[in-house]
């Protein structure tokens, strides 16, 4: 079954976390959607198979060594743009 979730991770953005955890985790996940940082937080959409989103949610929590997230909120919603099947950071 498709999710969407808004998932807003409260953390200070690196490009090393942007690039080489976010994108490297959705892609390998096969999740569709955008990863946008602002200030002290990245404000992500993501779609694809619940199980997939629930791997990709595990992942955020546990960070990477160098940084971990300080609160995450998520919000169901439904679908309202085609993605495309890719998963894109918007800097």
């Amino acid at each position: 079954m498709k999710q969407c979730l808004k998932i807003t991770v409260f953390i200070k953005a690196t490009d090393d976390f942007l690039q080489d955890f976010l994108r490297k985790q959705a892609t390998n996940l096969g999740l569709e959607g955008t990863a946008q940082p602002a200030d002290d937080r990245i404000n992500i959409i993501a779609c694809g198979n619940k199980d997939n989103i629930d791997l990709f949610l595990d992942a955020l929590h546990k960070g990477t060594p160098k940084l971990k997230p300080d609160f995450i909120e998520l919000e169901p919603f439904f679908k309202e743009k085609d993605y495309r099947g890719v998963f894109r950071i918007i800097e």
